[in-house]
Protein backbone atom coordinates (compact mmCIF):
# COMPACT_ATOMS: atom_id res chain seq x y z
CA UNK A 1 0.00 0.00 0.00
CA UNK A 2 2.92 2.10 0.89
CA UNK A 3 4.20 1.81 -2.60
CA UNK A 4 1.02 2.68 -4.15
CA UNK A 5 0.66 5.61 -2.38
CA UNK A 6 3.93 6.94 -3.28
CA UNK A 7 3.35 5.74 -6.97
CA UNK A 8 0.53 8.19 -7.37
CA UNK A 9 1.72 11.02 -5.23
CA UNK A 10 4.71 11.11 -7.65
CA UNK A 11 2.54 11.07 -11.11
CA UNK A 12 0.62 13.76 -8.49
CA UNK A 13 3.73 15.38 -8.88
CA UNK A 14 4.48 14.96 -12.56
CA UNK A 15 0.95 16.47 -13.37
CA UNK A 16 0.98 19.26 -11.54
CA UNK A 17 4.57 20.19 -12.87
CA UNK A 18 3.48 19.27 -16.57
CA UNK A 19 0.63 21.95 -16.11
CA UNK A 20 3.05 24.60 -14.65
CA UNK A 21 5.24 23.93 -17.65
CA UNK A 22 2.25 24.02 -20.38
CA UNK A 23 1.24 27.09 -18.68
CA UNK A 24 4.43 28.57 -18.86
CA UNK A 25 5.03 28.00 -22.55
CA UNK A 26 1.14 29.30 -22.79
CA UNK A 27 1.88 32.85 -21.59
CA UNK A 28 5.51 32.93 -22.57
CA UNK A 29 4.00 32.13 -26.56
CA UNK A 30 1.43 34.74 -25.90
CA UNK A 31 3.88 38.01 -25.02
CA UNK A 32 6.31 36.90 -27.66
CA UNK A 33 3.76 36.50 -30.83
CA UNK A 34 2.43 39.85 -29.24
CA UNK A 35 5.81 41.71 -29.30
CA UNK A 36 6.63 39.87 -32.81
CA UNK A 37 3.29 41.04 -33.81
CA UNK A 38 4.11 44.84 -32.71
CA UNK A 39 7.77 44.50 -34.44
CA UNK A 40 5.90 43.53 -38.01
CA UNK A 41 3.33 46.52 -37.22
CA UNK A 42 6.14 48.75 -37.46
CA UNK A 43 7.78 47.35 -40.40
CA UNK A 44 4.54 47.59 -41.94
CA UNK A 45 3.57 50.88 -41.63
CA UNK A 46 6.99 51.96 -42.58
CA UNK A 47 5.84 50.03 -46.24
CA UNK A 48 3.39 53.20 -46.21
CA UNK A 49 5.69 56.31 -46.25
CA UNK A 50 8.14 53.93 -48.77
CA UNK A 51 7.87 54.49 -52.48
CA UNK A 52 7.15 53.00 -55.13
CA UNK A 53 3.24 52.09 -53.81
CA UNK A 54 1.35 49.68 -54.95
CA UNK A 55 -2.02 51.34 -56.00
CA UNK A 56 -2.80 49.00 -57.89
CA UNK A 57 -2.59 45.88 -55.62
CA UNK A 58 -4.60 48.42 -53.18
CA UNK A 59 -7.48 48.84 -55.95
CA UNK A 60 -7.44 45.00 -56.84
CA UNK A 61 -7.67 44.13 -53.09
CA UNK A 62 -10.31 46.38 -52.01
CA UNK A 63 -12.21 45.61 -55.08
CA UNK A 64 -12.23 41.97 -54.34
CA UNK A 65 -12.61 41.84 -50.54
CA UNK A 66 -15.62 44.39 -50.60
CA UNK A 67 -17.22 42.40 -53.74
CA UNK A 68 -16.62 39.14 -51.01
CA UNK A 69 -18.31 40.35 -48.07
CA UNK A 70 -20.92 42.91 -49.40
CA UNK A 71 -23.95 40.62 -49.95
CA UNK A 72 -23.22 38.88 -46.42
CA UNK A 73 -23.07 41.91 -44.57
CA UNK A 74 -26.24 43.42 -46.43
CA UNK A 75 -28.00 40.12 -45.14
CA UNK A 76 -27.04 40.59 -42.08
CA UNK A 77 -27.56 44.13 -41.01
CA UNK A 78 -30.97 43.49 -42.78
CA UNK A 79 -32.04 40.68 -40.58
CA UNK A 80 -30.36 42.50 -37.06
CA UNK A 81 -32.25 45.65 -38.26
CA UNK A 82 -35.50 43.60 -38.56
CA UNK A 83 -35.17 41.34 -35.77
CA UNK A 84 -33.95 44.12 -33.21
CA UNK A 85 -37.05 45.70 -34.50
CA UNK A 86 -39.34 43.29 -33.39
CA UNK A 87 -38.45 42.36 -30.52
CA UNK A 88 -38.19 45.84 -29.09
CA UNK A 89 -41.23 46.91 -30.34
CA UNK A 90 -43.41 45.40 -27.70
CA UNK A 91 -41.01 46.38 -25.13
CA UNK A 92 -41.75 50.18 -25.98
CA UNK A 93 -45.35 49.67 -26.77
CA UNK A 94 -45.73 49.09 -23.12
CA UNK A 95 -44.63 52.44 -21.98
CA UNK A 96 -46.13 54.05 -25.23
CA UNK A 97 -43.15 55.29 -26.39
CA UNK A 98 -43.29 53.43 -29.90
CA UNK A 99 -42.19 56.87 -31.82
CA UNK A 100 -38.89 56.22 -29.96
CA UNK A 101 -38.68 52.76 -31.92
CA UNK A 102 -36.49 53.85 -35.19
CA UNK A 103 -34.27 56.51 -32.94
CA UNK A 104 -33.19 53.44 -30.50
CA UNK A 105 -32.78 51.29 -33.50
CA UNK A 106 -30.52 53.64 -35.52
CA UNK A 107 -28.15 54.81 -32.32
CA UNK A 108 -27.92 51.03 -31.23
CA UNK A 109 -27.05 49.61 -34.84
CA UNK A 110 -24.73 52.80 -35.90
CA UNK A 111 -22.84 52.76 -32.57
CA UNK A 112 -22.51 49.46 -31.58
CA UNK A 113 -23.78 46.53 -32.87
CA UNK A 114 -23.21 47.57 -36.62
CA UNK A 115 -19.57 48.08 -36.49
CA UNK A 116 -18.89 44.95 -34.30
CA UNK A 117 -20.92 42.51 -36.29
CA UNK A 118 -19.70 43.76 -39.03
CA UNK A 119 -16.16 43.40 -37.96
CA UNK A 120 -16.55 39.96 -36.66
CA UNK A 121 -17.73 39.16 -39.89
CA UNK A 122 -14.64 40.81 -42.06
CA UNK A 123 -12.41 38.76 -39.22
CA UNK A 124 -14.10 34.97 -40.25
CA UNK A 125 -14.06 35.77 -43.97
CA UNK A 126 -11.48 38.55 -44.72
CA UNK A 127 -8.79 37.87 -42.04
CA UNK A 128 -8.55 34.26 -42.56
CA UNK A 129 -8.54 34.35 -46.10
CA UNK A 130 -5.75 36.90 -46.01
CA UNK A 131 -4.42 34.38 -43.49
CA UNK A 132 -4.49 31.29 -45.47
CA UNK A 133 -3.55 33.08 -48.94
CA UNK A 134 -0.30 34.67 -47.57
CA UNK A 135 0.58 31.32 -45.96
CA UNK A 136 0.14 29.05 -49.15
CA UNK A 137 2.52 31.67 -50.14
CA UNK A 138 5.00 31.02 -47.79
CA UNK A 139 4.54 27.55 -47.61
CA UNK A 140 5.44 27.50 -51.66
CA UNK A 141 8.15 29.65 -51.25
CA UNK A 142 6.88 32.84 -53.17
CA UNK A 143 7.54 35.56 -50.16
CA UNK A 144 11.14 33.83 -50.21
CA UNK A 145 11.46 34.46 -54.44
CA UNK A 146 9.70 37.81 -54.39
CA UNK A 147 12.66 38.93 -51.87
CA UNK A 148 15.16 37.12 -53.72
CA UNK A 149 14.38 38.93 -57.24
CA UNK A 150 14.34 42.16 -55.32
CA UNK A 151 10.34 43.05 -54.98
CA UNK A 152 9.47 43.56 -51.02
CA UNK A 153 6.65 41.16 -50.65
CA UNK A 154 6.22 43.43 -47.15
CA UNK A 155 4.71 46.28 -49.87
CA UNK A 156 3.43 44.38 -52.20
CA UNK A 157 2.03 41.38 -50.66
CA UNK A 158 1.29 42.62 -46.96
CA UNK A 159 1.05 46.94 -47.04
CA UNK A 160 -1.53 46.36 -50.24
CA UNK A 161 -4.17 44.44 -48.18
CA UNK A 162 -3.58 46.17 -44.90
CA UNK A 163 -4.73 49.56 -46.30
CA UNK A 164 -7.47 47.56 -48.43
CA UNK A 165 -9.13 46.37 -45.09
CA UNK A 166 -8.56 49.70 -43.71
CA UNK A 167 -10.74 51.41 -46.70
CA UNK A 168 -13.34 48.61 -47.08
CA UNK A 169 -14.61 47.62 -43.76
CA UNK A 170 -15.36 51.05 -42.93
CA UNK A 171 -17.42 51.35 -46.39
CA UNK A 172 -19.04 47.65 -45.28
CA UNK A 173 -20.03 48.78 -41.86
CA UNK A 174 -22.03 51.88 -43.75
CA UNK A 175 -23.96 49.74 -45.86
CA UNK A 176 -24.71 47.29 -43.13
CA UNK A 177 -25.90 50.09 -41.40
CA UNK A 178 -28.47 51.27 -44.32
CA UNK A 179 -29.37 47.79 -44.74
CA UNK A 180 -30.21 47.72 -40.83
CA UNK A 181 -32.70 50.55 -40.80
CA UNK A 182 -34.14 49.11 -44.31
CA UNK A 183 -34.94 46.34 -42.51
CA UNK A 184 -35.66 48.32 -38.99
CA UNK A 185 -38.11 50.25 -41.68
CA UNK A 186 -40.13 47.11 -43.07
CA UNK A 187 -40.45 45.77 -39.12
CA UNK A 188 -42.27 48.67 -38.22
CA UNK A 189 -44.65 49.20 -40.94
CA UNK A 190 -45.52 45.45 -39.73
CA UNK A 191 -46.84 46.96 -37.15
CA UNK A 192 -48.01 50.32 -37.68
CA UNK A 193 -47.90 52.22 -41.18
CA UNK A 194 -44.75 55.15 -41.18
CA UNK A 195 -43.66 56.99 -43.96
CA UNK A 196 -40.03 56.71 -44.95
CA UNK A 197 -39.21 60.20 -44.48
CA UNK A 198 -41.22 60.31 -41.03
CA UNK A 199 -38.88 56.96 -39.97
CA UNK A 200 -35.70 58.45 -41.10
CA UNK A 201 -36.07 61.80 -39.25
CA UNK A 202 -36.73 59.93 -36.37
CA UNK A 203 -34.27 57.76 -36.71
CA UNK A 204 -31.86 60.52 -37.06
CA UNK A 205 -32.95 62.74 -34.64
CA UNK A 206 -31.57 60.74 -31.69
CA UNK A 207 -27.87 60.64 -33.68
CA UNK A 208 -25.36 63.38 -32.89
CA UNK A 209 -22.11 64.13 -34.58
CA UNK A 210 -20.36 62.48 -30.96
CA UNK A 211 -22.18 59.31 -32.21
CA UNK A 212 -21.19 59.45 -35.48
CA UNK A 213 -16.91 59.92 -35.23
CA UNK A 214 -16.47 57.34 -32.31
CA UNK A 215 -17.95 54.73 -34.49
CA UNK A 216 -16.70 55.29 -37.92
CA UNK A 217 -13.06 55.50 -36.46
CA UNK A 218 -13.05 52.46 -34.21
CA UNK A 219 -14.12 50.61 -38.49
CA UNK A 220 -11.00 52.26 -39.51
CA UNK A 221 -8.87 50.65 -36.49
CA UNK A 222 -11.22 47.08 -37.29
CA UNK A 223 -9.98 46.90 -40.43
CA UNK A 224 -6.79 47.72 -39.64
CA UNK A 225 -5.87 45.06 -37.44
CA UNK A 226 -8.41 42.27 -39.58
CA UNK A 227 -5.86 42.89 -42.36
CA UNK A 228 -2.86 43.09 -40.08
CA UNK A 229 -3.30 40.05 -38.20
CA UNK A 230 -4.66 37.90 -41.17
CA UNK A 231 -1.32 39.11 -42.86
CA UNK A 232 1.34 38.78 -39.69
CA UNK A 233 -0.47 35.14 -38.76
CA UNK A 234 -0.16 34.09 -43.06
CA UNK A 235 3.61 35.81 -42.81
CA UNK A 236 4.97 34.19 -40.31
CA UNK A 237 3.65 30.63 -41.09
CA UNK A 238 5.37 27.56 -40.90
CA UNK A 239 6.43 25.50 -43.89
CA UNK A 240 3.98 22.56 -43.43
CA UNK A 241 0.96 22.80 -45.55
CA UNK A 242 -0.79 22.24 -41.98
CA UNK A 243 0.75 25.76 -41.27
CA UNK A 244 -1.65 27.52 -43.66
CA UNK A 245 -5.11 25.83 -41.87
CA UNK A 246 -3.55 26.65 -38.70
CA UNK A 247 -3.22 30.30 -40.00
CA UNK A 248 -6.24 31.29 -41.19
CA UNK A 249 -8.01 29.88 -37.87
CA UNK A 250 -5.71 31.89 -35.63
CA UNK A 251 -6.42 34.77 -37.89
CA UNK A 252 -9.66 34.56 -36.64
CA UNK A 253 -9.58 34.04 -33.32
CA UNK A 254 -7.18 37.09 -32.98
CA UNK A 255 -9.07 39.47 -35.28
CA UNK A 256 -12.09 38.51 -33.40
CA UNK A 257 -10.53 39.35 -29.95
CA UNK A 258 -8.64 42.31 -31.16
CA UNK A 259 -12.27 43.52 -32.35
CA UNK A 260 -13.90 43.50 -29.00
CA UNK A 261 -10.76 44.97 -27.34
CA UNK A 262 -10.67 48.39 -29.66
CA UNK A 263 -14.54 48.37 -29.44
CA UNK A 264 -13.96 48.14 -25.69
CA UNK A 265 -11.37 51.28 -25.74
CA UNK A 266 -13.65 53.29 -27.56
CA UNK A 267 -16.42 52.72 -25.47
CA UNK A 268 -13.97 53.56 -22.42
CA UNK A 269 -13.02 56.72 -24.22
CA UNK A 270 -16.61 57.74 -25.34
CA UNK A 271 -18.34 57.62 -21.91
CA UNK A 272 -15.38 59.24 -20.49
CA UNK A 273 -15.92 62.61 -22.91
Amino acid sequence: MAKIRISVIKQGIKERLRFKEETRNFYNGIFIDLGELILFTGKVIRQFFQPPFEFRELLNHSFLLGNKSLALVGVTGFIMGLVLTMQMNPILSDFGAQTLLPGVIAVSMIRELGPVITGLICAGKLSSGIGAEIAAMTVTEQIDAMEVSGTRPLSFVVASRVMATTLVVPVLVIFADAFSLLGAFLAVNIFESMPFTLFINLSFSMLDFVDLLPATLKTVFFGFFIGLIGCYKGYTAGRGTESVGRAANSAVVASSLTIFVIDLIFVLITSIF
